[in-house]
């Protein structure tokens, strides 16, 4: 301790000049906090943002760093799940992805696989009763190929998870409300589904949760260059000068952008997009719109 002031060495603001904040959209919006305070005391420290988000959730860049190690994980665990699928009759493999707020890893890994019958993000609705559900899709799936792969992001259709008044008004560390589990609410309403409408006929699910060892994973060889890249820009930009920033890269080029701007922006899905389209033509699968 420092006995003049009571303060830890390591905490007195002479003794760095340089913040790196590596993180997600929350991180980035902490790191504002950061820099705004530092600038409000005058101090000569500079601030800067590396974007890490497996979500790839953060606006304006290309991508964050971990999305693509993400996806080749998730990809194996589609894979695993179409082959219990395969394994059993009216088999359905059910794989819960990453992607509260968005739906990027589901997307790509379910362009990847090209084993998914369907794929269902934050960014769309989907119901399962009825003309055009996901029932009565899945149904003719198994019909026509004896086995089916569902794709589901952990922030989709949370609003038709049935809710206690305890579980509405819980929130995170962010104040964001808690999110339930998906997965495990639609593994049991098939299941009730296929009870109901085909009660002599044979059904399993293989619910598929692989977010830990996605989250957990070393980083692949394309991440592992791309996080390089961001550490030296990242570097180049403070000891150039530059603060309050974060470190990306913009159509492949790299570039220094405000930190306010990386915390406002979001990058969710285009519905409207080509790459949706693709997944449309890919898993067919219907566009959950009622008539």
């Amino acid at each position: 301790m420092d006995e003049s002031n009571g303060v830890p060495p390591f905490a007195h603001p002479h003794t760095y000049k340089q913040v790196y904040i590596i993180g997600g959209d929350g991180a980035m919006r902490g790191a504002v906090k950061i820099f705004d305070e530092i600038r409000c005391r005058k101090l000569n420290i500079a601030v800067v943002g590396i974007p890490k988000t497996v979500d790839n959730d953060i606006g304006i860049i290309d991508r964050s760093f971990g999305f693509q190690t993400a996806v080749e994980m998730a990809q194996q665990a589609i894979s695993a799940a179409h082959v219990e699928a395969q394994s059993a009759v009216n088999g359905i493999g059910l794989v819960k992805l990453m992607g509260r707020s968005t739906g990027h890893i589901a997307l790509y890994a379910t362009l990847s696989s090209r084993d998914v019958d369907c794929c269902l993000i934050p960014e769309t609705e989907f119901y399962l009763e009825g003309k055009g559900g996901l029932f009565e899709f899945l149904e003719q799936r198994l019909k026509d190929n004896g086995h089916a792969v569902l794709v589901v992001a952990e922030g989709a259709g949370q609003d038709m998870i049935p809710r206690t008044d305890a579980q509405k008004e819980e929130r995170d560390e962010s104040g964001n409300p808690v999110f339930l589990d998906i997965g495990g609410w639609l593994k049991s309403e098939l299941k009730n589904w296929w009870t109901r409408d085909h009660p002599n006929e044979l059904f399993t699910v293989k619910y598929i949760d692989p977010t830990y060892m996605i989250r957990a994973v070393p980083a692949n060889s394309t991440d592992n260059l791309y996080c390089t890249l961001l550490a030296h820009s990242a570097i180049h930009g403070i000891m150039a000068g530059y603060t309050g920033f974060v470190a990306g890269p913009i159509n492949g080029n790299y570039a220094y952008i405000p930190l306010e701007e990386v915390a406002q922006a979001k990058n969710e899905v285009d519905i409207k997009d080509h790459k949706w389209a693709w997944v449309r033509s890919v898993t067919n699968q219907p566009d959950f719109v009622r008539n």
